[in-house]
């Protein structure tokens, strides 16, 4: 067995040398770049693994039931589109009436004023009566006018009703002119200042009074009379005086009219 057994020789000097190199050779290499704290490569986590974005589909919102608001929409509609259709039917229907009867406004004037009677007492009461001539015109060639009862006539001076009227009730035609006499009375509490006024115009021979009337009329157009309105006239007169021995001079005179409905 001596002869089988084979003995290999160990370098035991070179097993040192290979020791003490292991042991003085550095844990990182010289030519890396790696820092006290490891590689940054191998410090950094792992990338997150990509994850697939879906679209989000919202769904759209349950539909209401608006039956009742469509209904009362439509009402309203139809409601707005009549009444349009009702407007527009009665501006045409003027619009013709407008150009076949061409209305013309009628002309009032005051022609003629003089005083049957005219005092002031101590107490500064006015007492007047006069008789008034007015010319009404009427220029329409198809429309005629109606005077109703219920008119009211008023001469005033400085606001004060001096004397008080009525029209009376005619049917006036075509293209007619009617001259028509009014007699007015009445008397008007005064106050000192407007009495020395009047002492004082009565002396220049310029008196300013006015004329007012509100009288109730309808229009007749063609064979159809139409409903009643009030025929307002506003004159405003200058008169030499207001003495009852002596006629009455108009020096200047205004007149205004206007329906009011």
């Amino acid at each position: 067995m001596a002869d089988n057994q084979r003995i290999h020789p160990v370098d035991v000097e070179s097993q040192q040398r290979q020791q003490q190199q292991r042991a003085s050779a550095p844990l990182v290499p010289r030519e890396s770049s790696r820092s006290e704290k490891g590689d940054p490569a191998e410090l950094q986590p792992p990338p997150a693994p990509l994850r697939r974005t879906l679209p989000v589909v919202f769904s759209p919102p349950p539909k209401r039931r608006r039956s009742g608001r469509s209904c009362c929409c439509r009402c309203i509609c139809w409601t707005v589109a009549v009444v349009v259709i009702l407007v527009l039917l009665i501006a045409a229907t003027l619009a013709a009436l407008y150009f076949i009867f061409d209305p013309k406004l009628p002309k009032y004037s005051v022609d003629r004023l003089s005083i049957t009677a005219f005092s002031v007492d101590a107490s500064l009461t006015a007492r007047a009566s006069f008789d008034v001539t007015v010319t009404a015109e009427n220029p329409n060639k198809a429309i005629g006018i109606y005077y109703d009862s219920g008119s009211r006539l008023g001469v005033y001076y400085s606001g004060y009703s001096l004397s008080e009227g009525s029209w009376p009730a005619f049917y006036q035609g075509h293209e007619n002119t009617t001259v028509v006499a009014v007699a007015m009375s009445g008397q008007a509490q005064l106050g000192s200042a407007e009495m020395g006024a009047l002492q004082q115009q009565q002396q220049t021979g310029a008196v300013p009074i006015d004329f007012r009337g509100d009288v109730p009329v309808s229009l007749k157009l063609g064979g159809l009379r139409l409903w009643k309105v009030t025929s307002r006239v506003r004159c405003s007169l200058v008169v030499d005086s207001l003495t009852a021995s002596s006629q009455i001079r108009i020096k200047s005179s205004s007149c205004k009219f206007r329906l009011k409905v």
